[in-house]
């Protein structure tokens, strides 16, 4: 096996660790505030967590070597995982913002201080800046000199 398939995805748990934080900052304001805009994001943050970990389970999955039932290996696999993904992140992420969005329409909290937003807002940007650092530091020596 090669080195580079021998290594840990590390952007993964970059991105998995970036968007537990943006999750869990979510959930906060959505309590302090009672925003239910909040409250669908952190579950939007929470599902996209569970995404890149089935993803990371499918890029662990196609690393096994082939066998008798699989000659040409498992490589496929990912795209398998990769599909299952979408699909959850569609279905249960968007079921649940449109519940949270439908029962907030009808029954609508006021507004009370956009402060909240602005530090959800400024957190993300800090943590999802930090799994973009973690990526391209994998990403751009792999690329070097080649064009797209």
């Amino acid at each position: 096996m090669s080195s580079k398939t021998s290594e840990k995805p590390i952007f993964v748990y970059g991105a998995i660790t970036a968007n537990l934080a943006v999750a869990v900052t979510k959930f906060i304001a959505a309590f302090f505030t009672g925003s239910s805009a909040m409250l669908s994001e952190g579950i939007h943050s929470v599902v996209d967590t569970g995404n890149q970990s089935l993803l990371l389970l499918g890029i662990h999955l196609s690393k096994r070597p082939a066998d008798e039932t699989h000659p040409f290996g498992y490589g496929k696999e990912l795209y398998f995982w990769s599909l299952i993904v979408a699909m959850l992140l569609f279905g249960i992420g968007g079921g649940m913002s449109m519940y949270e969005g439908i029962t907030h329409w009808q029954h609508p909290n006021p507004l009370e201080d956009p402060t909240w937003n602005y530090v959800v807002l400024g957190l993300a940007f800090v943590f999802e800046a930090i799994a973009l650092m973690i990526a391209l530091k994998k990403f751009l020596p792999e690329v070097g000199q080649k064009s797209f």
